[in-house]
């Protein structure tokens, strides 16, 4: 059993120097992620004006907010759901599957691996270029840094177990591309990513709290920014470990079914 988990974990040190491989693709996404920054930065800036409140965030705590949101991102992005749906593509996932592993653990492992390739690479030196550029406030108690670092796990554990599941649809239709793309578009926009969710109207506010999305970045943001303090820090985090063992359903349902798919249609 523990030579097992031995190499899980060897799945994430490979992972992470493939990317270390390509390194050079991480500088330039620095810069992107800089000028994303900048271009929400000044948008924000102008719709501001002379200053006062928009959705209950001051301008700093949303130059905050866009910033660190976009750093956050490239921490849990990944392209796990491209990933499986090219191993089922190319049929390489039938022999994924009878490797003395799970399948679907080795991949949350290689995200996991690429994720703290970017945490190292690219959030961390993208986090401080955005300080030195734009008025970035970070949250002055141990309470929020230690909330935001725990959620930001959980951020990428639930965006993967997102990408996890869509990948897993390309056993069900025979192309899923046009899915994925919704689904990143969907992420992006109903996360908080994009337009922060207390500045959606009140019904679609509403609806969008019972949504996993919000768990990625938008309160993981509201912590950093100080918009949540105190004791309510540990609430939101709950509400991310509620959606963490909600989705392992639907994940742990499609990997079975899957499974059964493959193996019904190849004997």
């Amino acid at each position: 059993m523990s030579s097992q988990f031995g190499a899980y974990f060897d799945f994430i040190r490979i992972r992470f120097l493939t990317m270390l491989a390509y390194r050079i693709n991480y500088y330039s996404g620095i810069l992107i992620y800089t000028l994303n920054i900048g271009v929400y930065y000044f948008t924000w800036k102008a719709i501001y004006g002379g200053g006062g409140e928009l959705g209950g965030f001051t301008a700093t705590q949303m130059t905050t907010y866009v910033a660190v949101s976009w750093m956050a991102r490239a921490f849990y992005f990944n392209n796990l759901d491209r990933e499986i749906s090219t191993d089922i593509r190319d049929g390489s996932i039938a022999i994924q599957f009878i490797r003395p592993y799970n399948y679907v653990i080795v991949k949350m492992m290689q995200g996991l691996g690429e994720g703290m390739f970017r945490f190292l690479m690219l959030m961390i030196p993208g986090m401080a270029i955005s300080m030195l550029l734009f008025p970035v406030q970070l949250p002055s108690s141990l309470g929020a840094w230690a909330g935001f670092l725990i959620m930001l796990v959980f951020s990428f554990l639930i965006n993967s177990q997102l990408n996890v599941i869509t990948g897993l649809t390309s056993f069900f239709v025979e192309n899923n591309e046009g899915f994925m793309r919704m689904k990143r578009v969907v992420v992006d926009l109903f996360s908080g990513l994009i337009i922060p969710i207390s500045l959606f109207p009140s019904w679609l506010s509403n609806i969008m709290s019972y949504l996993p999305f919000q768990a990625i970045t938008y309160l993981p943001g509201s912590v950093f920014t100080g918009r949540v303090q105190g004791t309510s820090i540990w609430s939101v985090l709950g509400i991310q470990v509620l959606w963490f063992m909600l989705l392992l359903l639907p994940m742990i349902w499609l990997y079975r079914a899957s499974r059964q798919r493959l193996f019904v249609q190849g004997g």
